[in-house]
């Protein structure tokens, strides 16, 4: 099992809490941001690999900035990764 605390780059939400184990999403608690839809992101996720949601959330941006909170979620799944090799 992993844990991580990820601070996001240019987005709204301040922080991510992260929990991973066996290369798939346990749980990811989000602070700050659009609560609703950062819930249901949240939700949708638990359970998913996280190679499949580095591949469908990566590149995602959010009106003229060019990232959004799913792209910084990736980016914290792909440290994660890394990090676990």
């Amino acid at each position: 099992m992993a844990e991580m605390v990820y601070h996001p780059h240019g987005v709204c939400s301040r922080e991510y809490h992260i929990v991973t184990s066996d290369g798939k999403i346990e749980r990811i608690d989000i602070v700050g941001g659009c609560d609703g839809n950062l819930h249901g992101i949240s939700s949708l996720l638990r359970g998913m690999k996280i190679e499949d949601a580095i591949e469908r959330m990566s590149g995602i941006t959010c009106g003229n900035k060019p990232t959004s909170c799913p792209d910084q979620i990736a980016r914290a799944l792909r440290q994660i990764q890394q990090e676990n090799r």
